[in-house]
C-alpha cells in the first residue's frame, strides 16, 4: 500500500510505503470499548463520610403524641429543635445512597484488544469516507493518508503551520474546529471545563522539534508523538476517523507491537 509523500509546499515528492497496520479491518465496536475503558483511567474516586448527616441528637418521640415517629432533634429555643434529622430525605439529613470511594470505576481491557483497537483506528485515518463522516472537511485533500517530509517536525511558528494547512487544503477543517468553539456556563465552568472546541487535524511526528509549540494557538489542532499514540487521540469521543497528518519518520516510529498487529492481520 502506497501513498504520496508531500513536501511543505503540498507537492508530491515521491511515494512512500505504508506499514501493513493501515490494512487493519475497521472495528468501531472495539474502538468504542477500548475508548470507554481508557476514559475511566482519568476518573478520581469520590465518596461521602459514612457519618455525614447522622451526627445529631435526634431521637423519635415514639407514639401517643400525635406526631410522626420521625427522629427529631432534642432541645428547645432554637429553630433546629424538634426538627427531623439523622434520616434521608429531610433538611440536613443524610443522602439515601451516597457514592462510595471504594467503588470500582476503573475498567480494564486486554492488551491485544487495545492494540487491535489502535491499529483499527490508525487504518481508519486512511479512509476518506470514514474521515468525512466524522465531520472533517477533506473534499479537496489530494491523497490519504496525508504524509509529509520530516521537515514538518521543525515548524515552530503558528503562521508557518497555518500556511502549510492552506497548501494542503486543510484550512477549511481548521476553521470548522474554530467555529464550533463554545464558552459554557454552569457546572462545567465551575469545574474548569469552560471552553468546548471541535477536534481538528492531529499531527503525528517521530520527534518534536518545534511543531508542538506551533499548534498551541490553533484550536482543535493537536500534536502527538508516534510512540504515545492512543485511541483517545485517533478517535475522540470514541468516534474513529480523525484527520491525521503524518511525518515520514512517524510511520516507522510506531511501537513494534502495533506494527506486528498489522502484519498478523495482513497475513
Amino acid at each position: 500500500m502506497e501513498t504520496d509523500l508531500l513536501n511543505l509546499k503540498g507537492k508530491a515528492k515521491g511515494k512512500v510505503d505504508l506499514p501493513k497496520i493501515f490494512s487493519t479491518p475497521f472495528r468501531p465496536d472495539l474502538i468504542h470499548r477500548v475508548y470507554v475503558a481508557l476514559s475511566t483511567h482519568s476518573l478520581q474516586p469520590q465518596g461521602r463520610d459514612p457519618e455525614a448527616g447522622e451526627r445529631t441528637s435526634a431521637e423519635s418521640w415514639g407514639v401517643g403524641r400525635g406526631a410522626a415517629r420521625m427522629a427529631r432533634v432534642k432541645g428547645g429555643g432554637t429553630g433546629r429543635a424538634n426538627k427531623a434529622a439523622g434520616v434521608a430525605s429531610v433538611v440536613g439529613g443524610r443522602i439515601p445512597h451516597p457514592p462510595r470511594s471504594e467503588k470500582r470505576i476503573r475498567k480494564e481491557v486486554n492488551r491485544k484488544e487495545r492494540r487491535l483497537a489502535i491499529a483499527s483506528a490508525i487504518a481508519a485515518t486512511a479512509e476518506r469516507q470514514i474521515v468525512s463522516l466524522r465531520g472533517h472537511q477533506v473534499a479537496d485533500v489530494k491523497s490519504f493518508p496525508v504524509v509529509l517530509v520530516d521537515n514538518v517536525e521543525k515548524i515552530s511558528k503558528t503562521s508557518e503551520l497555518r500556511d502549510l494547512f492552506r497548501v494542503l487544503n486543510l484550512s477549511d477543517d481548521v476553521e470548522r474546529s474554530v467555529r464550533v468553539r463554545k464558552a459554557r456556563s454552569g457546572k462545567s465552568r465551575m469545574r474548569g471545563r469552560t471552553i468546548r472546541s471541535g477536534r481538528g487535524p492531529l499531527i503525528v511526528v517521530a520527534e518534536d522539534k518545534g511543531i508542538g509549540k506551533a499548534v498551541d494557538n490553533l484550536p482543535g489542532v493537536e500534536c502527538v508523538l508516534a510512540r504515545d499514540l492512543t485511541v483517545t487521540d485517533l478517535a475522540p469521543g470514541s468516534h474513529p476517523g480523525r484527520l491525521v497528518v503524518w511525518s515520514e519518520s512517524a510511520l516507522g516510529a510506531l511501537p513494534k507491537p502495533l506494527l506486528e498487529v498489522g502484519e498478523l492481520v495482513a497475513t
